[in-house]
């Protein structure tokens, strides 16, 4: 007794619908690494002129604090300098304090792969 064979249509659908799931996932692994691209691009521009503006604003604060310091030497040096330490050290915890709550909620990175792959997976669905 022969076995009957599998339909040779049935085997070519199958392997079209791989063929077309196989594209699929190189897409958005693609959409994925431009993406990651751009967000690194992004998070390093970034870094650089965050580092620049903080070396910038520090200069310019420490050499405003000395200079009227120096202005007020003789007549109200130590209000002067506890009106710096109490702005440089209460502007350094409210920005610690920002920085903390900013990095507690975290970023939405690979938005759009996240989106598409979410459509995909309603169109699939019955």
């Amino acid at each position: 007794m022969t076995r009957p064979s599998a339909d040779p249509g049935t085997a070519a659908r199958v392997r079209g619908l791989l063929a077309d799931v196989f594209e699929l996932a190189q897409v958005r692994l693609e959409l994925f690494t431009v993406e990651a691209r751009q967000e690194l691009s992004r998070l390093t521009w970034m870094a650089v002129m965050a580092a620049l503006a903080v070396v910038f604003v520090s200069f310019g604060l420490i050499f405003l604090a000395i200079f009227l310091t120096v202005l007020l030497w003789d007549t109200q040096r130590l209000l002067a300098l506890g009106v710096f330490t109490t702005l440089f050290l209460g502007g350094g915890l409210v920005l610690a304090g920002l920085a903390w709550q900013r990095a507690r909620q975290g970023a939405r990175m690979f938005a759009a792969t996240r989106d598409e792959l979410r459509r995909d997976q309603e169109r699939l669905r019955p």
